[in-house]
């Protein structure tokens, strides 16, 4: 099988990430990368998520500069991947953020599993009395895309 491996434009990559809803999300702090997988909602040049307290919230706080991948595979083979630099943005449960935050979830709920991966930890978490979850965006900067299909 032969494959012909294209550059995508920024409307297809923007066409890709429309339709995703799964993809992973690079941080890095002191040099150091981590990797996470998100889901998310992809609406006017941000892709908007949701997670609890920990690593990936903690380093997107401290370095605001991540990167969000993004494939896929359709039936018959080839496939297709997006990779978006972007800004993390946080929308705190507070008066400025509410219109965002809402925006979010709206995007977001739309999926009955949305709050899912973000919510989901391998230890319990203690009880609170407010909610510890966080809305945020990835306010996009650039796009880059391939696409690889099968040709005879």
């Amino acid at each position: 099988m032969t494959m012909k491996l294209t550059e995508l434009n920024p409307r297809e990559c923007y066409e890709l990430l429309e339709n995703a809803r799964f993809g992973h999300l690079a941080c890095c702090k002191d040099g150091q990368p981590y990797v996470a997988a998100i889901y998310f909602s992809f609406a006017e040049g941000v892709a908007f998520s949701f997670s609890m307290p920990g690593k990936k919230l903690d380093w997107m706080r401290e370095n605001d500069k991540v990167c969000l991948y993004v494939e896929h595979h359709p039936q018959g083979g080839g496939w297709t991947s997006v990779v978006a630099d972007g800004r993390f943005e946080e929308f705190p449960d507070s008066d400025p953020w509410r219109g965002e935050r809402f925006h979010a979830w709206s995007l977001l709920q739309k999926h009955n599993d949305w709050w899912e991966m973000g919510s989901m930890k391998p230890r319990d978490l203690p009880v609170l009395n407010e909610s510890p979850h966080a809305f945020y965006g990835i306010r996009l900067t650039t796009v880059s895309g391939r696409t690889a299909v099968k040709i005879d």
